[in-house]
């Protein structure tokens, strides 16, 4: 099955159907065993003490606000470029999911960065183009919600969401262009991940659980959405009939005193 097959909704719905409730388990359960190796497995740091426990959290909300980002960027190419029918849907789709995704990342990294840093805030360079990134999703649901034709409303926000791919490589670098208080990946490196496997097994747990939570969401989202534009379409229909039903049952009935 290609991507165009998956081109017809109804098509897609079935799959959806078949697939959502496996990734629902696999979603719990993930989550599930994730966060029983964070909170009881996984030791506490020398430095951080209990405090280390919410980088389970962190870190992977934090990937997954960009890999929503990716998605966004990616289904905006497919509207653009190739119109594939269901791009829009998956781009709108996405956003609230990042957006709740960016949220959760600097959320936990302010409550992490009080004992650590000493405040909940400060304006760093990863920081900062972080919480661009939530103001962004919150800009294009918005405009999604603004604009009430769907054609229109999908080319401006891919437009708007390709040129802020920019902020997610400005994210992604910031570590390394600027003297950031964050410090530079501990897990992709030449050389392996700096991280002791105590640490890093919870860590890719809990980023596997929120990836299988993503994909849950973003299909849920997706159907939700394919159903809001039918029953839109049916509203459209019946609006556009009623008023010629009524136009012909007036012309075809003739005035009492003319028999």
């Amino acid at each position: 099955m290609t991507l165009y097959d998956l081109a017809n909704p109804t098509r897609f719905l079935k799959l959806v159907k078949a697939v959502l409730p496996w990734l629902i388990v696999a979603t719990v359960t993930a989550l599930a065993v994730g966060l029983y190796f964070a909170f009881f497995v996984a030791p506490e740091d020398y430095q951080q003490g209990q405090t280390v426990r919410i980088m389970f959290v962190h870190v992977p909300a934090a990937q997954l606000a960009m890999m929503c980002y990716a998605m966004m960027a990616l289904s905006s190419v497919g509207s653009l470029v190739w119109k594939h029918p269901l791009a829009d849907v998956s781009a709108k789709a996405s956003a609230p999911i990042g957006a709740a995704f960016t949220f959760l990342a600097l959320f936990s990294g302010a409550v992490w960065g009080k004992p650590m840093w000493g405040t909940f805030w400060v304006w760093d360079a990863r920081l900062t183009s972080f919480l661009v990134l939530l103001i962004m999703y919150l800009g294009i649901i918005a405009l999604w919600k603004a604009i009430e034709d769907p054609i229109k409303a999908a080319k401006v926000n891919a437009i708007i969401t390709l040129v802020g791919v920019i902020n997610v490589v400005i994210i992604k670098f910031s570590v390394e262009w600027w003297n950031t208080l964050h410090q530079p990946s501990s897990l992709i490196r030449a050389n392996g991940p700096a991280i002791h496997s105590s640490i890093l097994i919870p860590l890719g747990l809990m980023a596997l659980a929120f990836i299988l939570l993503f994909l849950t969401l973003h299909l849920m989202s997706m159907r939700n959405e394919i159903m809001r534009r039918r029953i839109r379409a049916m509203r459209m229909r019946a609006a556009s009939v009623a008023p010629a039903v009524s136009s012909s049952s007036i012309s075809g009935t003739a005035p009492a005193g003319g028999r």
